[in-house]
């Protein structure tokens, strides 16, 4: 069995959970080596704020306090439930 093969593996959760902190900080040096201002940094760090309330009000909030029964597994679950909310 491959370590990427079971989400219940520990190890592979931490592993992945790792390589996206290590990707968001690659991608944020590339792009304030290309345009190295406050300005590039300081809308860099309100995106990946904003970003993160985001997932936090779709994955903790709506369930929490907008609709407990609803468990959401994903932007897609998430996307669909909006759809079907507004219909």
């Amino acid at each position: 069995m491959r370590l990427t093969d079971d989400l219940s593996n520990r190890k592979a959760i931490l592993w992945k959970g790792w390589l996206f902190f290590v990707l968001g900080l690659l991608a944020a040096a590339i792009l304030l080596m290309d345009q190295p201002n406050l300005r590039t940094a300081a809308l860099l760090a309100i995106c990946v704020w904003a970003f993160c309330r985001w997932y936090y009000f779709m994955f903790y909030v709506i369930e929490k306090y907008v609709d407990p029964s609803f468990k959401f597994a994903g932007l897609g679950s998430f996307l669909r439930y909006c759809i079907r909310k507004t219909k």
